[in-house]
């Protein structure tokens, strides 16, 4: 199945290497792949459908689905750099099939790129421990973000803990030299050949296809740079446009960059000089970029934030629990909590695996200091459910909206989810389309159903309690109770980072 390629003129590091693809399902712009082909005379690509990961998913999943089509489209792509090439994949337990694969190949070295989420960690230190019994090299390269662990510190030599001086001190260490992309194609003659042979299909995997397709979501790399353009014609109006979930202002690059099927470094180097001349909407989309970067290195140095707080005292608060607790939790998954914007957003994750920037803080805050519900329910819901789930930013965002995490908002910012719906969807456009049963109310009441008039809820055909439910708290209420039940934390403490 796999043969050796010519040797080339200058004597490399190595004879032959693996390039372990990962979260980095392209053939461009690729650290661990580039420093591979650079050093070793024959390199072979590998993905590994790992088994630990998979088998723990539901049947029909739509990030398997996604990375189903963009391996596929990897195994192309390596193709076109090299005909003879391609992608060997394989249905195992990566922690025993890469090992494996490198005795089979008489490989010197794999190749990958750092993933610091705990699981990845723990996973890479098994397999680094088994090559290295082999006599084999595990070398990782950052390739996920602009910069990343231990990169950017205070002057006192640690991690920051707050974003404005983190992406102050980002910026200005951002130079030319962390946007250049590797130059891959240039040493593509040392792929190794591979016999063509098929990537496994979501049925050869266990799964069963989704409505992937029917969103119109595009795949691999090419649906990632289709998405760039496209999001690149309309960045200048970024600012204005990002928080209103009715209309088109979002990238929709986050599944992409989630799997790398986009490069951080090309967008980042779209964006900056856009930034330097003053466009505001580049601007603020950088901003979010540097937000990512921010939150991979909090997860990377302060990994408590995992499992708990990012500031521990806020441990200290008493969640409501028991069956009542289940009953509002099941309530705000399903999308029955009484609020329309709440209910559309989480419609529109359940549908899709989506949600809008700007409802992702509005449904988290609800959760948290409308219903009284610990952060980490509605994090473990949103990272089983969403396309573009990341761990640092799925965790950096809960812990914000819940007041616990780095730089969050304080704990007495309380967002009321109708004035939100009123601002941020004001002709309910939003709501209308994913809570087809409200469309027929007056913009006026379509924020706050239970406020309209008996004749306006008779006229749009709504029966509250019946095809739309009560508000299943009082949101002037829960207030009350969320300053109550944060009053431990009231007291000042010193932050992990500065």
């Amino acid at each position: 199945m796999l043969a050796p390629t010519p040797a080339r003129t200058v004597s490399p590091e190595f004879a032959t290497g693996i390039v372990w693809f990962r979260r980095d399902l392209r053939s461009f712009d690729h650290a661990a792949l580039y420093h591979a082909l650079k050093t070793c005379q024959q390199v072979h690509c590998v993905f590994v459908f790992d088994k630990d990961i998979l088998d723990h998913l539901p049947r029909a999943d739509r990030r398997v689905e996604f990375i189903q089509a963009s391996v596929a489209e990897l195994d192309t792509a390596l193709r076109a750099l090299q005909p003879s090439a391609g992608l060997v994949t394989l249905h195992a337990v990566a922690t025993q099939a890469i090992p494996a694969l490198a005795k089979t190949l008489h490989a010197q070295a794999v190749f990958a790129n750092h993933d610091d989420e705990p699981q990845a960690l723990a996973r890479d230190a098994v397999v680094r421990g088994a090559l290295a019994h082999m006599g084999v090299a595990l070398r990782t390269y950052k390739d996920h973000v602009i910069f990343e662990r231990k990169e950017v510190l205070t002057q006192q030599g640690k991690p920051y803990g707050v974003f404005t001086p983190y992406k102050n001190a980002w910026l200005k260490k951002l130079d030319d030299f962390y946007l250049k992309s590797y130059p891959v194609a240039a040493y593509a003659a040392h792929l190794a050949p591979c016999e063509r042979q098929p990537v496994p299909s979501l049925h050869d995997l266990g799964f069963e296809t989704t409505n992937l397709a029917s969103l119109k979501l595009p795949t691999g790399a090419s649906g990632g740079q289709q998405l760039v353009e496209e999001f690149f014609e309309r960045i200048e109006h970024y600012h204005a446009t990002r928080d209103f979930p009715g209309i088109k202002g979002p990238s929709y690059l986050g599944v992409h960059l989630r799997f790398g099927t986009v490069s951080i470094r090309q967008l980042a180097a779209m964006a900056y000089p856009l930034h330097l001349q003053g466009f505001q909407g580049a601007s603020v989309w950088l901003s979010e970029l540097v937000w990512r970067d921010f939150y991979v290195q909090i997860l990377s140095n302060f990994p408590h934030v995992a499992q708990a707080a990012f500031k521990p005292e806020y441990d200290q608060i008493a969640w409501e629990h028991g069956k009542p607790a289940k009953a509002l939790f099941d309530a705000w998954c399903q999308g029955q909590t009484g609020y329309p914007l709440v209910d559309a957003a989480m419609a529109q994750i359940n549908q899709t695996g989506y949600m809008h920037n700007r409802l992702r803080m509005v449904v988290a805050s609800f959760l948290v200091k409308d219903l009284g519900l610990d952060w980490r329910w509605g994090e473990a819901y949103f990272a089983e459910h969403l396309n573009d789930f990341d761990l640092a930013s799925n965790n950096g965002g809960w812990q914000w909206a819940s007041s616990s995490g780095c730089d969050a908002q304080p704990y007495f910012r309380i967002f009321n989810p109708t004035s939100q719906s009123e601002k941020f969807d004001p002709e309910g456009k939003f709501i209308r389309r994913y809570l087809p049963q409200l469309a027929k109310l007056p913009n006026a009441a379509i924020h706050a159903p239970w406020t309209a008039k008996p004749m306006e809820l008779r006229a749009a055909e709504v029966v509250l309690g019946q095809n739309y439910p009560q508000p299943i708290v009082a949101h002037d209420a829960a207030r009350t109770r969320t300053l109550l039940r944060y009053a431990v934390v009231k007291k000042p403490h010193a932050l992990p980072g500065a």
